[in-house]
């Protein structure tokens, strides 16, 4: 059974990468997790054909900071998704599986790369976007 496409802004695909366990609020982390841990990471996962979205996304979908389409932290979360968006050389309405963006992380982003591509971001200082983009690197 092939599974929906789901609609990721550029930063989300690296904190798809990291994610563990942590969020927001609760209804965050369960989409989160739901999203993740029962999704990307189940298996055949790496099937599931992500599509590249230019503002809230399904991961945004019950995160407290979210205004419609926007973000309270919008100017943020805008140098987040450029930044991630030119490193990635990802644009709105692309589309690929999480396997296939997996491989693009691998490629396009180095260990260490991260202090400066997700600068302002909260969750940095935890380590765990570090540690799951090293275990994607050793992995191959």
């Amino acid at each position: 059974m092939t599974r929906p496409a789901l609609y990721f802004r550029p930063h989300h695909f690296l904190c798809a990468l990291g994610f563990a366990g942590a969020g927001y609020s609760d209804a965050f982390t369960a989409n989160m997790t739901r999203i993740v841990r029962d999704g990307l990471r189940a298996p055949g996962g790496d099937e599931t054909v992500i599509e590249v979205a230019g503002a809230a996304d399904d991961i945004c979908a019950p995160c407290p900071k979210r205004r419609g389409a926007l973000c309270v932290s919008q100017e943020k979360i805008v140098a987040l998704d450029t930044r991630h968006a030119a490193a990635l050389g990802l644009r709105a309405g692309s589309r690929l599986t999480w396997g296939e963006a997996q491989d693009l992380i691998r490629r396009a982003v180095a260990p260490g790369d991260l202090c400066k591509l997700c600068a302002g971001c909260q969750w940095l200082e935890l380590g765990l976007c570090e540690a799951a983009l090293a275990r994607l690197h050793e992995a191959k």
